[in-house]
């Protein structure tokens, strides 16, 4: 888990050594989230087709998936609550870009375990499946 803050840390010193404005640094952050977004929902829809044919399971995983997206959002408003315009500076789009970014390969990180599998004699592994 002390490992996404401190890439996240060194994608900011990259971006600052290579002597980016802070627009680039900003357009970025944002792909780099755009990235990791799109590896979570390539992993979420692997997990649809594998797991098909446990309705039980994809039902929730499907609550699960929207609830998250709801947290992310509430999560982002906590670490950047809404102020005075100009408060957080022009880093905000960048900070904004970086820590969803964070919060998203931790979620990438949590449904890995489902497509990855889990070592037989797991007696506490519910439904992700016994690696093949």
């Amino acid at each position: 888990m002390k490992i996404l803050p401190i890439t996240v840390a060194l994608l900011i010193l990259v971006n600052i050594c290579s002597g980016q404005s802070q627009s680039e640094m900003n357009t970025s952050s944002g792909k780099d989230f755009q990235k990791a977004d799109k590896e979570l929902n390539a992993i979420y829809q692997k997990i649809l087709t594998d797991y098909k044919a446990d309705t039980a399971f994809i039902r929730n995983l499907k609550i699960s998936q929207r609830m998250w997206v709801q947290l992310r959002e509430l999560e982002m408003n906590t670490m950047f609550p809404s102020k005075e315009p100009g408060y957080y500076g022009s880093v905000l789009p960048m900070c904004w870009a970086n820590y969803k970014t964070m919060l998203t390969y931790d979620r990438i990180k949590f449904l890995k375990q489902w497509t990855d599998g889990t070592e037989e004699g797991d007696v506490c592994s519910g439904s992700v499946k016994i690696k093949s």
